[in-house]
Parts: structure tokens; C-alpha cells; sequence
């Protein structure tokens, strides 16, 4: 298990389920629950090589 990862996603996923209250419609959160997504998905490998861990 990469401890990295699922502490990374974590922290993404209960700052998204946070914030998400706020927004007006379903649809508006299933968007940006992909947006943010493909972006942390994207940040990951950046995040991993700079503190020395992949």
C-alpha cells in the first residue's frame, strides 16, 4: 500500500466533501468532483517526486 497516496487522496476527498455542501446542484458538484480529480490525479507524481518519495 502506497501510505503517500491514500494520505494525498485522503486530504483531497475530505476537503472536496467539505467544500461540495455549498454548491447549489448535483450536477455542479459531480463536475467539480472531476475537475479536482483529474487535477490531483495530475499533482500526485509532482507531489511525490518533490518530497524524494517516487
Amino acid at each position: 500500500m502506497d501510505i503517500i497516496a491514500t494520505a494525498y487522496y485522503a486530504i483531497v476527498c475530505a476537503v472536496l466533501g467539505f467544500a461540495s455542501s455549498s454548491l447549489p446542484s448535483v450536477w455542479i458538484r459531480i463536475g467539480v468532483g472531476a475537475v479536482v480529480g483529474i487535477a490531483a490525479s495530475n499533482f500526485l507524481p509532482i507531489l511525490k517526486s518533490l518530497i524524494g518519495a517516487g
